[in-house]
């Protein structure tokens, strides 16, 4: 994508990652005390406002909370078409206040709600709890009367892999499945061996391989091994619905949309991957503002469309 190669604000981005997250990111400790802190993020992030334009209702679960982000202008129900957010964060990190721009962005751009969901993360549970919140999410949407041919989930890194985990288990349980997948910079597969290896390890100006392990094996080891099953690119996936996936070229993760893709594929489920040139891990997300984020969510936009406005056929009818 964008052969033209990186605006001058990615360039902008793409340094300040490599000369000021990418350090802090190597050397924060991977404990319980540091995970803890990792909170003053979602907390910086309240001190802006709501996007223009856009309404925030706001619902309180036994469990875990929702923000229902929708353009002022539109009412739209959500049996209309609805898109349910599972925000980044590695697990430990980030909520609903960080990430209310890009969901308001698709909110936006799809015409259609977006729930932000702010599942519980480490330490206050493993990933298979964020993985059950995420499910319960879906749950109460269904509940309230959306229609799950018209239910896309989107999220981004660790969010991603709660789009695809959150399927499967829906699958599992016998819950209808939702019409579209989508995974910005998703986090697939909790065995990080591969990573280590990938030439991307050192190229990544946001993700350090090490942390990332660490992440995964606090949160998904159980007697210090973690399930294979845990990860959704070991998942039955024939099942899924179409997905599309997008990710910054030289970013770690990369190898992981490559290895769903594949797998997606040889299931016969319908996939795109795209690979966006000069950007750093999950960019729509993390500068929706971007020349090459603006881009990336209108292509978002428009698979979400589809998949929940199928085109029609013969006279009028929906296929």
């Amino acid at each position: 994508m964008n052969p033209a190669g990186p605006s001058p604000q990615s360039r902008i981005v793409l340094e300040l990652c490599r000369r000021v997250i990418r350090p802090a990111v190597r050397v924060a400790p991977v404990t319980s005390l540091g995970l803890r802190a990792a909170f003053l993020i979602e907390a910086l992030a309240g001190v802006r406002g709501v996007p223009s334009g856009i309404a925030c209702d706001r619902v309180r679960l036994p469990e875990l909370r929702l923000e229902v982000v929708r353009p002022v202008d539109r009412m739209a129900h959500h049996g209309d078409g609805v898109v349910l957010y599972f925000h980044g964060g590695g697990f430990v990190a980030c909520g609903t206040n960080t990430h209310r721009s890009v969901v308001a962005g698709l909110a936006r751009r799809t015409g259609m709600p977006v729930i932000n969901v702010e599942y519980r993360q480490l330490p206050k549970t493993n990933i298979a709890g964020s993985v059950r919140d995420c499910l319960t999410a879906y749950r109460w949407l269904l509940d309230q009367g959306a229609d799950p041919r018209k239910v896309v989930f989107a999220g981004d890194s660790a969010g991603g892999f709660l789009v695809f985990a959150t399927a499967l288990k829906a699958i599992e349980e016998g819950l209808p499945r939702p019409a579209g997948l989508v995974g910005m910079s998703p986090l697939l597969d909790l065995d990080c061996a591969d990573k280590f290896t990938h030439a991307n390890a050192k190229l990544d100006a946001f993700v350090a391989v090490r942390g990332l392990a660490a992440v995964c094996r606090l949160g998904g080891a159980v007697d210090g091994v973690i399930d294979p099953l845990l990860s959704p690119v070991n998942g039955a996936l024939a099942k899924l619905p179409p997905a599309l996936l997008l990710c910054a070229e030289d970013e770690v993760l990369r190898c992981d949309a490559e290895l769903m893709s594949k797998r997606l594929r040889r299931a016969r489920v319908s996939t795109e991957l795209q690979l966006w040139r000069g950007q750093v891990h999950a960019f729509p997300a993390l500068a929706p503002n971007l020349p090459e984020s603006r881009a990336a969510l209108a292509g978002v936009a428009r698979f979400i469309r589809s998949r929940t406005s199928p085109p029609r056929t013969g006279r009028g009818r929906i296929a």
